[in-house]
């Protein structure tokens, strides 16, 4: 079923995923499309929407709190010495049209507008894959283009001096349960060993389901993880991690990150054997 303003994805014919076009938000949440709800084949909700904690988390999407001072993630921004600041300088992703929508995917179109102007053109590429009949695959590329006829720069909270902030990029909001989800990479475990590092994957593990991270391209392996597991359950890319990402004009930044979502808790071998069949070459 799809309408004007929502199109559901499908895998193995059954529904997976809600992708809202033009959503009804205020200002301050930097209105933007989002995935919302995503579910397990099982049916099981692995994303969360303008939850109480962080009303501006919206499921599935792109969020970048700094794109030359505007705020395109909502809420509070981080001002330097003086930390998180109520401001008004939110902007929006706007949706101009589908270049393709089909059951499994769309090729989208979007302006990113604030003050009045239109500062970034993004097109977004979402594929929805089935991998086994218990996992799928959500494969999301973006990319943003400088429109305007000077620099802009992308920042984050970190580098505007707020350590361990470097949230800005695709982000995925999870399921909160009674527990905080277990996150691991092929090396590492626990939220303070793996945020904020570069990982070829990235696996949060809840009750009854299992999320895999994984940079589908080379530029995109090289950005640090964003990880929150205790405050609320959260992984996202840092395109900004310890200096702003200049834009020229006319110059465009891409990153692809394919996510597996699974039924069951899977260990080590099973996420990675699952990255392997859901980033082909």
């Amino acid at each position: 079923m799809t309408s004007n303003d929502t199109t559901v994805l499908r895998v193995a014919g059954r529904p997976v995923g809600r992708y809202v076009t033009r959503p009804e938000l205020p200002a301050r949440l930097s209105p933007r499309p989002y995935l919302h709800p995503v579910t397990t084949l099982a049916g099981t909700a692995v994303t969360e929407l303008a939850p109480a904690d962080h009303a501006h988390h919206l499921g599935v999407g792109v969020a970048v709190p700094d794109v030359e001072g505007f705020n395109f993630w909502g809420g509070r921004t981080y001002v330097r010495d003086q930390g998180p600041t109520e401001l008004d300088n939110h902007g929006a992703q706007r949706h101009i049209a589908f270049q393709l929508r089909d059951p499994d995917g769309f090729v989208e179109e979007l302006r990113w507008v604030a003050a009045g102007g239109e500062l970034l053109r993004e097109r977004r590429t979402v594929a929805a894959t089935e991998l086994t009949d218990q996992a799928w695959a959500l494969d999301l590329t973006f990319s943003l283009t400088n429109v305007t006829t000077g620099p802009l720069s992308i920042g984050s909270p970190a580098t505007n001096g707020r350590p361990g902030a470097a949230y800005g990029g695709f982000f995925w909001r999870a399921r909160k349960e009674s527990r905080a989800p277990e996150v691991f990479t092929a090396g590492s475990d626990g939220e303070e060993d793996v945020h904020g590092r570069p990982a070829d994957w990235l696996a949060l593990r809840g009750a009854t389901w299992t999320l895999v991270f994984a940079g589908a391209t080379e530029r995109t392996r090289r950005d640090p993880w964003f990880v929150r597991t205790e405050e609320y359950p959260g992984v996202g890319s840092s395109l900004a991690h310890e200096e702003r990402l200049p834009l020229p004009p006319g110059e465009t930044v891409v990153r692809r990150v394919v996510t597996v979502v699974a039924d069951g808790r899977l260990d080590r071998d099973a996420a990675a054997a699952l990255v392997r069949k859901a980033v082909s070459p």
